[in-house]
């Protein structure tokens, strides 16, 4: 229970084990990764598709894909739809997408097992924020973080503030964790893009051609979607 932040309403912490230390005492989770999961999630989500999160990118997530009549997401970069949120910009309604991912995927299935589960990130954070006002009171808001080489999390900047947008729209009593993302969020509001290209997550991006996913993903408020876990995928809520 030290680690759970149970005392207060609105808690945050990073990555899957901060999904497994804070879920079990919330009534929602909301998984953040902004540089890919989240915001490729919101913009299929927004396109009127659905997104199955899978956990392992190998040959499995083939065969799963094909059960589900789903399209499986290449890996970033690849022809087709990937975690690249750029190449869901063409996504069609009513499609479906299996989208490896050892952050965001991971702790969506094993948050969904605990408590309902929404994804969001910079560009939906109000909506998904609006969304649990009327759901739930105890919320979690996890930062996927990156990894490092060695697989150590990496707490990294861009979902620190991806996590503040959501917690400084929500009420209740904050933890100090959760009100150091709002503090992040609040001071880099302003300059969100040119914040979030040169982070360390961000130049890497840059350095691999991918401007329009930063473009995309350090939009603020442009989206209503707030996607939430329902059986086996993301949906519109």
């Amino acid at each position: 229970m030290t680690f759970s932040q149970s005392n207060y309403d609105i808690r945050c912490e990073w990555g899957l084990a901060g999904v497994l230390a804070l879920a079990p005492q919330s009534q929602a989770v909301v998984v953040i990764d902004v540089l890919s999961f989240s915001t490729a999630v919101e913009i299929a989500v927004s396109r009127g598709a659905e997104v199955l999160p899978y956990r392992w990118n190998d040959a499995s997530a083939q065969t799963f894909a094909i059960a589900k009549r789903a399209h499986l997401a290449a890996p970033r970069g690849q022809a087709g739809y990937s975690l690249s949120p750029a190449s869901l910009e063409s996504i069609h309604q009513g499609e479906s997408l299996v989208l490896p991912s050892p952050n965001g995927s991971t702790m969506s299935l094993e948050a969904a097992v605990i408590a309902p589960t929404w994804c969001a990130c910079l560009r939906n954070a109000p909506a998904v924020a609006a969304r649990l006002r009327s759901n739930a009171q105890r919320i979690a808001v996890i930062p996927a973080g990156e990894q490092w080489d060695d697989g150590s999390l990496r707490p990294c900047l861009e979902d620190l503030i991806g996590a503040g947008a959501v917690i400084a729209e929500l009420p209740g009593s904050r933890s100090p964790e959760a009100d150091l993302a709002v503090a992040a969020f609040e001071r880099f509001r302003s300059s969100l893009e040119e914040t979030i290209s040169n982070c360390g997550s961000g130049r890497e991006l840059a350095q691999r051609g991918f401007h329009r996913d930063l473009e995309l993903a350090s939009a603020l408020n442009v989206s209503q979607a707030a996607p939430v876990f329902s059986a086996d995928r993301f949906r519109p809520s």
